[in-house]
C-alpha cells in the first residue's frame, strides 16, 4: 500500500488527485476496478456499487449504483480513495465527492493497450506495487493472441426496442480488432450509436453480449437472418480486470469461424448452440 506524505498524482483525465497517507480505505464505482483491486489488495476494499459482481461473495456495503450512487453514503465509509470512470459514471458524482473533500481517481479507457497501462498506473496508487501477478499473466496471454482467420467485419449490438450497438472509439472494439474483427460502425457518429437494422453497413459477423443487453440465443440472433453470430459473455468485451485473462484464453474460440450458428428463418431459437433447456 502506499505509505509516507501526500501522494500527488494525475488520474487518466489528467485531474490532480493528492492521496494524503495510506490507501487503506477504497470505494469503487466500476465493477472491472472493483474486480481489480479485489485481485490485488482485497482488504481495502470497503464500498462498491451493485453492479459490482466479481469476485463472487465480495461482502462489502453497497452504494447503489454507477449512474446513481449514494453520494452521501460514500463519504460515510470514510474512504481514503474512490475509483470512477469516465464512461460508467457521472461527472456530477464525481464533482459532488471532490466538494466533499474524497479524492477520486477516474480512469479512461478506450483500448486494449490503454487499459494496461491505466490499470498499471491505478494499482500502484492504490496498492503501492509495480508488478501485479494478474495483470502480467494477462498482458502475455494478449501478446500471443492472434485473430481465428482472415479479418471479418462485425456488427456489435448492446441494446434492442431500440437497437444499439457498439460504435467508435471503445474499449470493445479495440479487444476485437486484436481478435482480427473490425467494427462495421467503427466510423458511426457517437460511441453507442441508436441503429437500423435495414440500414447497417457491410458486415460478415454479429457479435451479441449477453450485458447490458441480456442477449441470448432466443433472444438477438432471429433478427440477423443469415449472417453468423457469436454470443459472447459480455463481460469478456467490456470489462478491464482480471477477466482480461479469460478474455484472452476465450475469445478466440468463441469467434471462430467454423463454430457459428446462423440463424434461418423460421428456425427454432433451441436449436442455436449455446441454448440453455
Amino acid at each position: 500500500m502506499t505509505s509516507g506524505a501526500d501522494d500527488v498524482d494525475r488520474d487518466d483525465l489528467r485531474r490532480t488527485v493528492t492521496v494524503r497517507g495510506p490507501v487503506r480505505r477504497v470505494v469503487s464505482l466500476v465493477p472491472s476496478l472493483t474486480e481489480a483491486v479485489a485481485a490485488t489488495a482485497p482488504g481495502v476494499l470497503v464500498g462498491a456499487t451493485d453492479w459490482c459482481t466479481h469476485p463472487a461473495g465480495l461482502d462489502v456495503p453497497r452504494i447503489r449504483g454507477t449512474k446513481n450512487p449514494d453520494v452521501a453514503g460514500i463519504v460515510a465509509l470514510r474512504p481514503d480513495l474512490v475509483l470512477a470512470n469516465e464512461e460508467e459514471n457521472r461527472r456530477a458524482d464525481v464533482e459532488a465527492l471532490d466538494a466533499a473533500g474524497v479524492p477520486v481517481w477516474v480512469t479512461d479507457v478506450r483500448t486494449l493497450d490503454g487499459a494496461f497501462a491505466s490499470l498499471e498506473r491505478m494499482l500502484r496508487l492504490v496498492c503501492g506495487t509495480d508488478r501485479v501477478d494478474w495483470l502480467d499473466r494477462a498482458r502475455t496471454a494478449w501478446d500471443g493472441v492472434t485473430g481465428p482467420g482472415p479479418r471479418r467485419r462485425a456488427v456489435v449490438p448492446i441494446w434492442r426496442r431500440p437497437w444499439m450497438a457498439v460504435g467508435r472509439d471503445t474499449f470493445t472494439g479495440s479487444v476485437l480488432a486484436r481478435l482480427g474483427v473490425d467494427n462495421a460502425l467503427a466510423d458511426a457518429p457517437g460511441r453507442y450509436p441508436h441503429v437500423d437494422l435495414d440500414a447497417l453497413p457491410p458486415h460478415d459477423l454479429v457479435v451479441l453480449p449477453d450485458e447490458p443487453y441480456p442477449f441470448g440465443p432466443d433472444d438477438g440472433p432471429e433478427a440477423f437472418v443469415g449472417t453468423p453470430v457469436a454470443l459472447v459473455p459480455g463481460r469478456l468485451l467490456t470489462w478491464y480486470g482480471p477477466s482480461l485473462l479469460e478474455a484472452a484464453r476465450t475469445l478466440p474460440g468463441l469467434l471462430s469461424p467454423g463454430s457459428l450458428p446462423r440463424y434461418l428463418d423460421g428456425e427454432e431459437p433451441s436449436k442455436l448452440p449455446g441454448h440453455q433447456a
